[in-house]
This record gives structure tokens, C-alpha cells and sequence, in this order.
């Protein structure tokens, strides 16, 4: 790829707070599946009585 393409695609890509956006978006959005998913599990487990209480 020619440096003119590479410049090209980076343009098309959007400006940098667009992408910064995205970026901290879907690492919430990570994080908050995370969160539900280690709920349940925790649920799961207090329900089988494996609770540390």
C-alpha cells in the first residue's frame, strides 16, 4: 500500500474524537456485559449455597 492510500484510508475514517467515542462506548459496553455476566454467576452460586457469608 502507497503512503497516499494509507493517508486516504485515515481520513476516511473520521475525525479522532468519532473514533475515541466508539472506542470508550464499546469498552463500557464490555464492561458492563462483564459485570452481568459475574452477577449471574455470583446469583448462581448464592442459590446453590455457596455463599461466603
Amino acid at each position: 500500500m502507497e503512503r497516499s492510500e494509507v493517508s486516504h484510508a485515515q481520513n476516511q475514517a473520521g475525525p479522532w474524537y468519532k473514533r475515541m467515542f466508539w472506542l470508550i462506548a464499546i469498552w463500557l459496553a464490555s464492561v458492563a456485559a462483564l459485570g452481568i455476566v459475574a452477577s449471574g454467576i455470583r446469583g448462581i452460586m448464592h442459590m446453590a449455597g455457596m455463599s461466603s457469608r
